[in-house]
């Protein structure tokens, strides 16, 4: 028997988290399917973590539209989550003439879209507010509002509360193909078995052109794979910039920008390249030279020596520059989020709550009369004062046992990771909720004491625990199998 639910989403990504957890208020079964094993594993997890404030989006179009509403929704939304983000505000420099035309066009074009408070500044006023800034910078554009985030903490949020309220997420499940049914709904074929529906929404990021071109052959979209490579480098002892700094944009992006993060590194990148394979997120020395040549016109004393990782991450771009979002033409039932690229994480709560409206009203949703309350996460431990450190394990002793020695991650942590609504089932889906992993070391010394603890509390064979899902296994064995076969050569 296939598999059902009244509306399928196929995407777990940030804007498919959100839609999920939307659309969870009303009378409907929700299912969320998606490639990875975990929740935001394509771009939700390998982006720059900025909260745009919707200076660069051209006047009219849907990407100003829902940049400028998103942003203005994060403060409340990630405050009610427990999710960290912070207004840190940003600077866009330019180093001539031209540039300061780039960042007069850029001041229009966000008083067009309702941003508030930015300022042109001279070269001396920006190194004023940011002493670190090349000397050759002469101009930059002040945004106040702009902001940053934890992008995959805040995705795991909106599923764990979806999640509360009824949404199921089939996750390793990978969609081929879907098609209309001949009496109504929807057929999707994936590797686990197929899917019927009431509703299809797709969210499905560099996969979400296929799905609109199964649908929908008279229109068809194209979406082009571009990799962004980055360096995130140490927490320092002196955070070179407080704001994020960008340089003029390009018709590849917003360029290469220099920022702190939520947790206290700074993030340098990321790199554009248009690729074939939507897969393809590794990490290549031009690409990592090309961030560093950028990154010295506005940090030229930034060094590498506190390099930690590097990392990249595919955005979807549509080709005709915007998002796509809303019903599949010619297609009832079916919807979509095409081409969501930069600023898509800055707008991901008003396109959720956008077109969860626009479907709950064309295809006459009842809302729930009640829901599930979420409730934040504690604190993390490194946060805490040693007053409640100390009542953290008075109340559970396993606090009091430090695992991940870079972050200060402790058991209690992790164990709570693996039972919340959305489960962490491998490695790194620990270390994205709770930063175990995560510092100088990048897991070499925690890792295996984490993989006995996700055992432990999940039932999964130790043998079978992965690093990130599929194939990625940490152990071949164990001692006693290689004695055996040892024995018997």
């Amino acid at each position: 028997m296939d598999n059902y639910a009244d509306i399928l989403i196929v995407g777990a990504g940030v804007v498919g988290c959100a839609l999920a957890r939307e659309l969870s208020r009303f009378q409907v079964s929700v299912a969320v399917v998606d490639r990875g094993w975990d929740v935001a594993e394509g771009a939700s997890k390998a982006n720059s973590g900025i909260v745009h404030a919707g200076y660069d989006a051209v006047p009219g179009s849907l990407k100003a539209k829902y940049n400028v509403e998103g942003a203005n929704m994060f403060a409340s939304l990630c405050d009610s989550l427990g999710v960290p983000y912070s207004r840190c505000g940003a600077l866009v420099v330019g180093f001539s003439d031209e540039d300061r035309k780039t960042l007069e066009l850029l001041l229009d074009r966000g008083l067009r879209n309702g941003v508030p408070d930015m300022k042109l500044l001279s070269g001396e006023e920006a190194r004023a507010l940011e002493p670190n800034l090349n000397p050759a910078v002469t101009c930059a554009l002040l945004v106040p509002t702009s902001g940053i985030v934890s992008p995959y903490e805040l995705t795991f949020a909106l599923a764990d509360d979806a999640a509360l309220n009824g949404v199921s997420f089939h996750l390793g499940t990978a969609v081929s193909a879907v098609k209309p049914l001949p009496d109504g709904g929807f057929l999707a074929e994936t590797d686990r078995g197929p899917w019927r529906c009431r509703i299809f929404l797709n969210c499905a990021g560099t996969s979400s052109a296929v799905f609109h071109n199964q649908l929908c052959k008279e229109s068809p979209l194209k979406i082009t794979y571009r990799r962004g490579q980055y360096y995130l480098l140490d927490r320092p002892k002196a955070p070179p910039f407080a704001r994020t700094i960008f340089q003029c944009p390009s018709a590849m992006g917003k360029g290469v920008l220099v920022s702190p993060t939520v947790h206290g590194n700074v993030l340098l990148g990321p790199s554009a390249e248009d690729i074939d394979d939507p897969t393809d997120t590794a990490v290549t020395q031009s690409g990592l030279d090309s961030v560093m040549e950028r990154v010295r016109m506005t940090w030229p004393a930034v060094s590498l020596r506190t390099n930690i990782t590097n990392f990249s991450g595919i955005r979807a771009h549509e080709e005709s520059g915007d998002f796509v979002i809303g019903p599949v033409p010619g297609c009832p039932g079916a919807y979509e989020t095409v081409g969501i690229e930069s600023p898509g994480l800055s707008s991901a709560p008003a396109i959720a709550r956008d077109l969860a409206a626009r479907i709950a009203e064309a295809e006459h949703l009842a809302p729930r009369a009640e829901r599930v309350p979420y409730r934040k996460p504690l604190r993390p431990f490194r946060e805490m004062t040693p007053e409640e450190q100390q009542e953290a394990i008075r109340k559970d002793p396993r606090y009091g046992t430090i695992v991940c020695r870079c972050e200060v991650i402790t058991e209690a942590e992790i164990v709570a990771a693996a039972h919340r609504p959305v489960p962490a089932q491998t490695i790194d889906a620990v270390k994205r909720r709770t930063r175990a992993g995560m510092g100088r070391c990048q897991g070499g010394f925690c890792s295996p004491r984490v993989a006995a603890i996700l055992s432990r509390e999940t039932g999964i064979p130790l043998i079978d625990i992965t690093k990130n899902g599929g194939e990625s296994y940490l152990l071949t064995g164990t001692l006693t199998e290689e004695a055996e076969r040892r024995n018997q050569a």
